[in-house]
């Protein structure tokens, strides 16, 4: 039996002439006499004072008028309508389209005769559409869809195919092909729902029945899809019903050709299963969620907002379902009509999320492939079609993926050319599979197949997994593969959170392999991207700040401090050439790591952050700051606690006050106003700050002093040229040029100084880090000039050093001003810098390129690396070097 309703019993003989005839007729036919062959005629011969009223099943050969029966066609001479002469030989009449389909078969004559009877008794209108839509039935089963395509766009659609006559007018109306899209629709889906629940024999018999099916589901969905395309600027209730009509279309025919391939390989019932039982399968997906929970990395925005922790730890397969949106497709009533296909003994509802509670919802794995099948493709939307089919596909991985290929392989196959699947989108499947799986030879299986799949299309959540599984290794074979890529800026623009989180997983991948300078490189790259995109909006919206240039560097910056505050390569993060924009942001991490973790060396390495940058008071007032709290965290602390702080604190102190020694009068009067708390250097910039930066309060008070913190516009105060006026006046002999090249060079001009006396596991400070940006590798003049002359003089300054009596914090410092080594050298040391600087004036040490590095147009002190003595010359070096996070 046949599913629409003016089908046949029994399929025509298509080799017969009849149907040949009939079906050639029906495609060549003009669509406009289309419609009038589908109206019911009746007799329009005088009998006895009166009309014959018969049916008319044919048409006048002279006219073409369906004007005569049969019997009143051999004794009429002319037709009744035109008054045209009947010719008296040959064939006077000839068979009406829709009484020759009924004649060929391809109409069912039990159908024609139940539609004489409602004639007799109710609306001719109905009868005639009902006519109409038999014809549209034939032109679907024997694939003559576009006949009724070009039926709405060439008849229903044109302002010049109208008729006086009501009821041809209405044959017309694209109304008639609405209903006939939905009345075909409701049967075949009543049909196929008989042959589902007729048992797996039945439906293994139906086969071929169920293909045709599908053809005539997709045909459908053309002639819906050409409706809609006539509508696109109308918005109304009968758009509505459309969308509707095709979503359903288009899921029945999804669900049905799934289930033809399942049917096909007996609901892979004779496959044994890796699993003994579905509640050990049940139970080991629930041990896998907890494994990603534990496992999992905090989100970036956690720290900010403390929302999405719902969604901490996800699956592939966890986030795949959350995306098909099935819980809400659950609860739409508008879907009941397809919910006859589903399965008897099917999950009337379904939870993406899986959780270690048993409630009776149902949840991921699947009890089996008719389930899974239901699930998928009769909920969600029609358009993630192709997401359904690889959760099909992790579904068969998953279920067999550790018993022999000889059993199970051939299904992936069949599936792939059924579905027209490639082969790097089964690998994919598979690797999701493997990354949800918690045991290591299936990550080292996923990693083996990694590089055959990596490309720009590779699903960033990978990446994520690797890094969270300790492989960084492949997490930057699959990055570098396309993920990296960043060079499409409509992305950023179109997803900024997205890309940021990818961006943060990037920078965390190469901290965690050890590739820091790559990983700041990145970071500046993806930064200065970001803020050539977007202007910083200053508007008081959460929304708006996280869509700005400035809430990206800020989560960007945190994020690269937490991972080396974590990672102990805080020694060497300080060494890379930050701006002031990102400075703020580092200095809030390590203060604030420093207050969290007294007894760790995050707070002096904050100082001789500054240190190293000659920026003394800024290193004093951090300090000032870091003794207070640790002042007060020695009341609440054990003995062993309060050992380890003192010794810190007393050691970060003593370096201070030598590099402060190093100061003109005039610098230690605004220490003494630091330290009664007149002044502080880091509170002058707070009103002059970035309108944003309120948005970024401390949360304590502890560290209300990094939220305020913008060293950029230092320079402008009045105090600061006060004190440059006072250098002046006192002698010293600081040129515009030389002040300025110093207060721009970044971190790498100061680098590291390791003496060749110094033992060898100290050289590891020197590693790791280090941007070449003035002179051969990285070396600026002035401390190639000190090694020359350190190699000639000896190393007695270095030996005069300064140990401490902890041994967990070695140091080793030359703070003397009267050493002797100093005294000799002082006028070459400050002509040799004086003549390198002469190249940058007049031009920002930062480059035009991707990577800004160091770009620092403004500094808040002139006070260069050398202490000012009376002449201009430098009276001291302070060389700070760092080993394994300790400073030595």
């Amino acid at each position: 039996m046949e599913a629409l309703p003016s089908s046949p019993r029994h399929p025509p003989k298509y080799g017969s002439a009849v149907v040949q005839n009939a079906l050639e007729q029906l495609a060549s036919i003009d669509l406009i006499e289309l419609c009038k062959e589908a109206r019911i005629e009746h007799c329009r011969a005088t009998r006895d004072l009166s009309s014959c009223g018969r049916y008319v099943h044919h048409v006048l050969n002279s006219c073409g008028h369906a004007s005569l029966c049969a019997e009143c066609s051999q004794r009429c001479d002319v037709c009744p309508i035109c008054r045209s002469p009947i010719p008296d030989n040959g064939n006077r009449v000839w068979l009406r389209l829709y009484y020759k389909c009924i004649e060929a078969g391809l109409i069912s004559k039990q159908h024609d005769e139940r539609f004489q009877e409602k004639e007799d008794h109710g609306n001719p209108v109905n009868t005639d559409v009902q006519r109409l839509h038999s014809l549209f039935d034939v032109a679907l089963q024997n694939n003559l869809t576009p006949l009724i395509c070009h039926y709405i766009t060439d008849i229903c659609l044109d302002e010049n195919a109208v008729s006086s006559d009501p009821l041809l007018a209405f044959l017309l109306d694209e109304v008639v092909i609405k209903d006939w899209c939905k009345r075909a629709v409701n049967a075949l889906i009543s049909e196929i729902g008989m042959i589902y629940r007729s048992g797996l024999e039945m439906m293994q018999s139906k086969l071929s029945q169920l293909q045709k099916f599908a053809a005539q589901l997709a045909g459908i969905n053309s002639v819906l899809e050409v409706m809609i395309a006539s509508f696109t600027e109308a918005v109304s209730a009968h758009v509505n019903d459309l969308h509707q009509l095709i979503e359903n279309t288009l899921k029945a025919k999804q669900h049905l050709e799934a289930m033809i391939w399942c049917i096909r390989h007996r609901f892979i019932q004779d496959i044994c299963s890796r699993y003994t039982d579905y509640e050990s399968w049940s139970s080991d997906v629930i041990q896998r969620k907890a494994s990603a929970e534990a496992r999992k990395w905090p989100e970036f925005f956690d720290k900010q907002s403390g929302d999405n922790e719902a969604n901490q730890g996800t699956l592939f397969i966890e986030q795949a379902l959350q995306n098909l949106g099935i819980e809400q497709s659950y609860r739409n009533e508008e879907e009941a009509a397809i919910s006859c296909l589903q399965n008897e003994q099917s999950s009337s509802m379904f939870c993406s999320t899986i959780t270690a509670d048993h409630s009776s919802l149902n949840r991921y794995p699947f009890k089996n492939l008719c389930e899974a099948v239901d699930i998928l493709f009769l909920h969600g939307a029609s358009d993630m079609v192709i997401a359904k089919q690889a959760i099909l596909l992790y579904y068969i991985f998953d279920r067999h993926w550790t018993r022999p290929d000889s059993e199970w392989r051939y299904l992936l196959d069949d599936f792939a050319a059924t579905f027209g699947i490639t082969i790097r989108t089964l690998l994919e499947c598979l690797v999701f599979c493997l990354l949800d799986d918690h045991s290591s030879e299936a990550l080292e299986e996923a990693c083996s197949l990694l590089p055959k799949i990596s490309s720009k299309e590779t699903h960033p959540k990978i990446a994520q997994v690797l890094l969270e599984r300790h492989r960084p290794d492949m997490a930057l074979v699959v990055l570098k593969s396309g993920r990296d890529s960043f060079s499409a800026t409509e992305n950023i623009e179109k997803d900024g959170i997205s890309s940021l989180s990818e961006a943060v997983t990037a920078v965390r991948v190469r901290i965690e392999y050890g590739h820091l300078t790559e990983a700041f490189m990145y970071h500046r790259s993806y930064c200065s991207r970001v803020k050539e995109q977007r202007a910083a909006d200053m508007i008081h919206s959460e929304d708006t700040l996280r869509s700005s240039w400035v809430y990206h560097i800020e989560v960007m910056t945190t994020e690269f401090c937490t991972v080396c505050i974590e990672r102990n390569f805080v020694d060497k993060m300080i060494d890379l050439p930050w701006d002031s924009e990102e400075e703020k942001h580092l200095h809030k991490s390590l203060f604030d790591s420093a207050c969290e973790m007294p007894t760790k060396p995050f707070g002096s390495l904050l100082v001789v952050y500054y240190l190293r940058r000659y920026r003394y008071l800024e290193a004093y007032e951090v300090d000032h700051n870091l003794q207070r709290f640790e002042q007060k965290k020695l009341e609440s602390s054990t003995e062993e606690i309060a050992s380890k702080i003192r010794t810190i604190a007393q050691w970060r102190e003593n370096l201070v006050a030598k590099c402060l020694d190093m100061l003109p009068e005039v610098q230690r009067e605004i220490v003494k106003a630091i330290n009664t708390g007149e002044q502080s250097q880091f509170a002058r910039t707070a009103q002059i700050s970035s309108p944003v930066s309120h948005v970024f309060k401390a949360q304590s008070p502890a560290i209300e002093l990094s939220s305020s913190f913008n060293p950029v516009l230092q320079n402008k105060s009045s105090l600061h040229s006060k004190n440059i006026n006072a250098l002046t006046d006192s002698g010293g002999m600081i040129r515009s040029s030389h002040s300025e090249f110093v207060r721009n060079v970044p971190s790498v001009l100061q680098s590291r100084v390791v003496s060749q006396a110094m033992p060898a596991f100290n050289m590891r400070s020197t590693a790791g880090g280090i941007f070449p940006s003035v002179g051969q590798n990285g070396e600026s003049p002035f401390l190639r000039r000190a090694k020359d002359i350190s190699s000639r003089k000896g190393e007695a300054g270095l030996k005069k050093g300064i140990k401490s009596a902890d041994d967990s914090l070695p140091m080793y410092l030359n703070l003397s001003s009267d050493d002797t080594p100093m005294k000799d050298y002082q006028t070459s040391l400050l002509k040799t810098e004086v003549n390198k600087t002469t190249s940058f004036q007049g031009r920002s040490y930062t480059g035009k390129g991707e990577f800004h590095f160091g770009s620092r147009s403004e500094k808040p002190f002139i006070l260069n690396g050398t202490g000012v003595g009376q002449n201009g010359l430098p009276k001291a070096i302070c060389f700070i070097v760092v080993l394994d996070g300790n400073i030595i």
